[in-house]
């Protein structure tokens, strides 16, 4: 949701597609974000458009993530990169804060791509029931600051890969 660069989430959903082993659909669609703006914050509560992306019924996917380009937050955190309900379908992420100029750093559309990618991919975890892992390069590990999503890689450790394997089965017929 909001406009994206020619290219840049078709590049996301083929490198989704091959980290899960699943077909990636971009669908565009259209909310009004107004109602869940916090004057106060200026910032969007994540929690309000999770549950209105998660309501948006689409028997077709198995899972969907909607993507943002605004800053997010959730009540008890400054901040967010992307929320998601466990083990649910829908997850959210948004690139507001993935961006170098957010910390006055030259822009870098590669860093910008990877970052992103990598916030959907856990956030995508998430839906499959995944939690957060210790392990320091895997995508599941938290991320308080972007730093954090640059120190891992955009791909399931070992562990979450077996778990993931586990529970991917149960969606697919």
């Amino acid at each position: 949701l909001g406009h994206f660069e020619n290219g840049f989430l078709e590049k996301i959903a083929g490198e989704v597609a091959h980290e899960f082993l699943l077909p990636v659909t971009i669908e565009e669609s259209h909310i009004d974000l107004s109602e869940f703006y916090d004057p106060m914050r200026r910032q969007y509560d994540g929690n309000g458009i999770l549950k209105e992306i998660d309501s948006i019924a689409s028997a077709q996917f198995i899972k969907k993530v909607g993507l943002f380009r605004v800053d997010l937050f959730i009540p008890i955190l400054t901040y967010i990169f992307g929320q998601a309900i466990l083990s649910g379908t829908t997850g959210i992420a948004s690139l507001y804060r993935l961006r170098n100029e957010q910390y006055g750093m030259k822009k870098d559309e590669d860093l910008l791509l990877d970052r992103f990618r990598k916030v959907i991919i856990h956030e995508l975890g998430h839906t499959f029931g995944l939690i957060h892992c210790h392990i320091p390069t895997c995508v599941m590990r938290s991320s308080t600051y972007v730093e954090d999503i640059d120190q891992k890689s955009s791909n399931l450790c070992i562990g979450c890969r077996n778990s993931m394997k586990l529970m991917k089965g149960s969606f697919i017929s």
